[in-house]
């Protein structure tokens, strides 16, 4: 008989030499009879006093260093974004502005009409613009800190499961993931998607481990708030966490499907109220929900941003038009800016990859071998618990998201962020305290070697950029693995000193070569200010590096490249499709409009930017990307007869990314029967009324 360690659990166990511990090993399920109140197993109970009792003194100092250096990465030269993407930024602008607008995302202070999303990811930033004065930095310091927090978060959820070590390793693989450091200093919706969604995973596992009604039901109220975030996205994650609970928890079934009632009554008070508030608040009180076209709530929510975007009916933009992967968008079928082809590889892919896949090859490994190596534990083990979990958080994001026909873009991945950190945190540390075990052993090395090379492969998709450093990936990830193979980390003869130096080495030769790619390229993607509607990681010089390539980085920061209202400069927004810029004459003459709206233009991009450099509220015909129908011709001669809205500015490009698509014409028409055409600038305008 020799002592081995489960590569799953950690747990000592004496098994014939090179035999895997037999199912005899694991510890005894607790009786289902028992329910809440049961007894957790007594190897367990060791488990957790190993890893919640007295820790070394390094661990408090490690996570303070990794929140400290998570807060430097994602804050360091921040001011540089600028206002990033001037639709989110024009409504965070409104917010401050105007309580009304604030509480239904309004785009403009008015309250004509929403940005096409849910408003919860504006309310943070508005209201920090209201006590800080709004700027760029009152709006992406939130952001920031929304990141620092789900790195804290990620950390502490690991670190229930697996113990400090694979907590600091998730906690890192998120910082250093490049779609995160993106995401999580600039202002689209997604950073306050992640913080919540990570946030529902830490209560999920603190509820799994007592079977605790209440802890579940908080999650799923943090599910509904995520919801209100970004809608349907915000549900992907729940099949993983249910599944999770029902498995594992200590109960009877019947409870554990009670307490899942719990969790969807949670979802249902925080999402439900909010819609019953909305649609039970007169339109006449409230601005028009952009992206639908009875000015209805659910209607987004199930239509625009949710069968459109997966079927890609309608190509989930409203007005018709598909820029989806399989249709393609503004370059053809496989557009990096819309997420390429759809298909098994797009995670894989050029739009994708870059983004999030440095470490998902570990991940999927890493679940794999460890659902094999947890099939003999009892059914309330947790490290199989966490393992479906994430597993099936990433399984069914990556899923939709390779498989969906719409508008899909690269930075939505940054939702896969967590999962594959965490997945890699617990499953490297199992594998490694389990090492003894020879097949943990290889699939260990595997997984690093699988790694590095991934991560030459990404590199590489960008020749020029430091090319030395895919062979520096490749030999790292060949020596780690001939280090883990030989394990040279316990080789007989060495003194005591020597083997903990040698174990070390082996440690910091895994995390290089696994690491050393995501991180040069999250490094690069903070070097770069970013702005646009589609912003994507990597170095300046990278075929990822703008919305669409570098061809799509010019289109999408042409058509969101805001100057600082503070400047009292003119935005660069574009006039039309050839992208002419609004002149400081333009600007002016807003700013000196007395009207309730100093304008109303085609499309939301341009009266976000004319807003962000003018101070006034500007209406966006025909909401995002001039589809929608408000407003209509009999709403906007009244608005013309009461005097609300000084200007109609002519022009319009592409959508959203540009001004409209020739939507609400007949107001275009009406206008330029009855009014005279005036230039200023480099921009055809109509002064409306006297």
């Amino acid at each position: 008989m020799t002592s081995t360690i489960n590569p799953a659990t950690g747990v000592q166990a004496d098994s014939p030499a090179g035999a895997p511990p037999s199912v005899h090993d694991s510890p005894a399920p607790a009786p289902e009879s028992a329910g809440r109140a049961s007894r957790p197993p007594t190897s367990q109970s060791r488990r957790e006093r190993l890893l919640f009792g007295p820790q070394p003194r390094w661990v408090r100092p490690s996570a303070a260093l990794l929140l400290v250096l998570t807060a430097v990465l994602y804050l360091w030269n921040l001011e540089a974004t600028g206002y990033g993407n001037s639709f989110y930024a024009a409504a965070i602008q409104a917010g401050t502005k105007d309580w009304t607008a604030l509480l239904f995302g309004s785009l403009d202070a008015g309250n004509a009409i929403t940005v096409d999303k849910p408003p919860a990811a504006l309310w943070i930033p508005a209201l920090a613009g209201r006590i800080f004065g709004f700027s760029a930095l009152s709006m992406l310091i939130p952001q920031a800190l929304m990141g620092i927090a789900a790195v804290g978060l990620l950390y502490l959820t690991v670190k229930r499961v697996s113990g400090p070590a694979a907590g600091l390793l998730a906690g890192g693989a998120l910082a250093l993931t490049p779609v995160a450091a993106l995401m999580f200093r600039f202002n689209n919706p997604d950073a306050m998607l992640t913080l919540c969604l990570v946030l529902a995973a830490y209560l999920t596992t603190r509820a799994t481990e007592k079977a605790g009604w209440k802890w579940l039901a908080g999650a799923g109220a943090v599910i509904g708030l995520a919801f209100l975030t970004k809608m349907l996205q915000g549900f992907l994650i729940a099949p993983g966490l249910a599944l999770a609970y029902v498995w594992a928890a200590p109960a009877t079934l019947g409870r554990r499907v009670l307490h899942l009632l719990a969790a969807a009554a949670g979802i249902a008070v925080v999402a439900g109220s909010y819609i019953v508030l909305f649609q039970l608040t007169p339109a006449s009180a409230r601005p028009y929900m952009a992206g639908s076209e009875t000015n209805s709530f659910l209607e987004l929510t199930f239509g625009y941003n949710g069968l459109g975007r997966i079927t890609g009916s309608g190509g989930g933009m409203p007005g018709g038009g598909n820029f989806g992967g399989n249709a393609g968008g503004p370059g053809g079928n496989g557009n990096v800016g819309f997420g390429g082809a759809a298909g098994i590889t797009r995670m894989f892919g050029t739009s994708f990859g870059g983004e999030v896949s440095w470490l998902l090859p570990a991940a999927l490994i890493l679940l794999a071998a460890g659902l094999w190596f947890t099939r003999r534990e009892a059914r309330t083990s947790k490290t199989r618990a966490a393992l479906l979990l994430w597993g099936g958080w990433l399984v069914v994001t990556a899923g939709i998201f390779s498989f969906m026909s719409g508008t899909v873009h690269p930075y939505y991945a940054v939702a896969l962020a967590p999962a594959v950190a965490a997945l890699t945190g617990i499953g490297s540390v199992e594998l490694w305290r389990g090492r003894s075990y020879w097949p943990g052993r290889i699939v260990l090395a595997v997984t690093v070697l699988a790694t590095s090379v991934w991560s030459a492969a990404l590199l590489g998709r960008d020749p020029s950029w430091l090319p030395g450093l895919r062979v520096i990936t490749v030999v790292l990830g060949v020596l780690a693995t001939a280090a883990l193979l030989l394990r040279a980390d316990s080789l007989a003869g060495l003194p005591a000193r020597l083997r903990k130096a040698a174990t070390a080495g082996v440690v910091v030769l895994s995390l290089l070569a696994g690491g050393l790619g995501t991180t040069a390229w999250t490094l690069a993607t903070v070097a770069q200010p970013h702005s646009g509607s589609i912003p994507t990681s990597g170095p300046t010089a990278s075929a990822m590096g703008g919305g669409f390539g570098m061809a799509g980085r010019a289109f999408g920061d042409r058509a969101n490249a805001d100057t600082n209202a503070e400047t009292g400069g003119a935005p660069a927004a574009p006039g039309g499709p050839g992208g002419e810029t609004t002149s400081a004459e333009l600007t002016t003459l807003l700013k000196s409009s007395g009207a309730k709206w100093s304008a109303i233009v085609s499309g939301a991009t341009q009266a976000a930017s004319l807003e962000l450099a003018t101070g006034t509220s500007v209406i966006a015909l025909g909401g995002w990307n001039g589809g929608d129908p408000y407003p209509t011709l009999a709403q906007f001669q009244a608005m013309v007869d009461r005097g609300e809205i000084g200007y109609f500015i002519s022009g319009g490009g592409l959508g959203g990314m540009g001004g409209g698509r020739g939507g609400n014409s007949e107001v275009a028409t009406w206008v330029a029967a009855n009014f005279q055409a005036q230039t200023v600038g480099n921009t055809t305008v109509y002064k409306l009324g006297a």
